[in-house]
């Protein structure tokens, strides 16, 4: 049975070429030809191989092998973790050394013999194959290194709203069902992922997450799906995308609202085929991920309004989960406090920190527009800043003062200060209700969703 592997020779000799080829076809799949190394850069803009044989020496009588190790060079230039053995009649130590330390993976001398050439070429793509999954691997790495880097706890909650949310997260982590997470900002979206992620069959792989609303459009390509090196200006090495990366473990888009139509469209094309190309490449690139999203932004009225594509919205919503804001959850407001102030005391070296009755109270009945993310906040601050063991509300530094009506005008006539005192006032004053605090401002859902967003709130 013939290995899956494409070859080219590069040889301006057509025996050679043709001798090679007609017995490398009986063991690989591709077996491919070229006598004139000036096609090399067209060729490998166009096509990636598994590994090349190249010849040391194009013009007749030469045996100093310059023009072999140029066209090597050329080679690496072209796609850096290209496989390359160079073939010479000319063969001594200097230049099989040299070629190795330029980046070969062997060197053989014609004429061959079948079975050394074939040994070779079969240790030559083991080789390669495993230093492309050690760049993949490292890049991986990488993208893990700096997800690690972000403060993320325990989701924390006893409430009715939160245990009905771990119910859910209980049934379908066990699956591998497309999950969409719904909730204001702050609500915690994220860590409801990596629980999904950590309970998960997946959960010995790796959790990835994108943030795509902090993607400019121009990029969103590249970083979704990798790319070859050279494909655009900044291309400088070749680049495995969060797809690749994520294969075999979790995907996890936050901000799939913001995603213009277009990119809706070469999102749900990477999805329903379950397979990516990279930026510059041809061939396709098969992926295996769980996929859960989020968003706080009104997908169905944005799917009415033509903003959100109705079969993207299918897609990714087989089972949806609704984080309820902070405000909908006020008894589990003290216990996440406590957590805060444990983690926060400990962090800057204060201890015995405690919140006064009165003050819990007056944290309780505070509307958390910007819930569980400015409730974190809050509690820092007021660590840092407090000079006794036992917090008072003059600790926290709230919007619109403790009762969190947020009716303190600002003093300023910047018009974005004085747009996202307008959304907190009519927030407020109605509860939280989205549609008519939208109604109240001349917004529509989605316009206010954004704004939301934009101000953090």
């Amino acid at each position: 049975m013939k290995q899956n592997a494409k070859i080219l020779i590069v040889d301006d000799e057509e025996d050679i070429r043709l001798s090679m080829q007609l017995f490398l076809s009986q063991h690989f799949t591709t077996v491919q030809t070229e006598a004139n190394p000036f096609q090399l850069p067209r060729i490998l803009r166009n096509e990636e191989y598994d590994l090349i044989l190249l010849d040391m020496n194009f013009k007749k009588g030469e045996t100093s092998g310059k023009d072999g190790m140029m066209w090597l060079e050329k080679i690496l230039e072209l796609q850096e973790d290209a496989g390359v053995i160079m073939i010479t009649a000319y063969a001594d130590v200097k230049t099989a050394v040299n070629a190795v330390k330029t980046g070969a993976l062997d060197f053989v001398e014609k004429p061959w013999r079948n079975e050394r050439l074939l040994a070779t070429i079969h240790s030559a793509l083991k080789l390669n194959a495993s230093r492309k999954e050690v760049k993949k691997l490292e890049q991986q790495q990488q993208v893990l290194s700096s997800a690690l880097d972000q403060p993320f706890g325990d989701i924390i909650g006893n409430s009715e709203p939160m245990q009905r949310v771990f119910t859910l997260i209980e049934k379908v982590a066990k699956t591998d069902a497309n999950v969409l997470i719904l909730g204001e900002n702050g609500t915690g979206k994220e860590l409801v992922a990596r629980a999904i992620h950590r309970q998960s069959p997946r959960n010995d792989n790796v959790f990835i997450s994108v943030d795509l609303g902090a993607i400019p459009e121009s990029l969103f390509e590249s970083e979704l799906f990798g790319h070859k090196k050279g494909s655009f200006t900044d291309a400088r090495e070749d680049r495995a995308g969060r797809f690749e990366i994520a294969s075999g473990g979790s995907l996890f888009l936050d901000e799939i609202g913001n995603l213009s139509l277009p990119l809706q469209a070469k999102l749900l094309t990477a999805l329903q085929s379950r397979q990516i190309r990279r930026i510059g490449a041809n061939e396709f690139i098969p992926v295996d991920i769980r996929l859960v999203c989020a968003t706080n932004m009104p997908l169905y009225e944005m799917v009415n309004e033509n903003s959100f594509r109705q079969d993207l919205l299918y897609r990714i919503n087989t089972v949806e989960i609704k984080l309820p804001p902070l405000r909908e959850r006020r008894e589990d407001i003290p216990l996440l406090i406590d957590h805060f102030l444990s983690m926060f005391a400990k962090k800057y070296q204060k201890k015995d920190l405690s919140v006064k009755r009165d003050t819990m109270q007056q944290l309780r009945a505070y509307h958390w527009p910007g819930n569980i993310r400015e409730l974190r906040h809050a509690v820092e601050r007021a660590v840092i800043l407090s000079e006794s063991e036992s917090l008072e509300i003059s600790d926290f530094i709230l919007r619109g003062g403790p009762d969190g009506n947020g009716s303190a005008e600002p003093d300023t006539y910047n018009l974005a200060d004085l747009e996202a005192w307008a959304v907190r006032k009519a927030l407020t004053k109605h509860g939280g209700n989205i549609s008519k605090a939208a109604e109240e401002l001349g917004l529509t859902r989605a316009a206010l969703y954004r704004r939301l967003a934009k101000y953090d709130l």
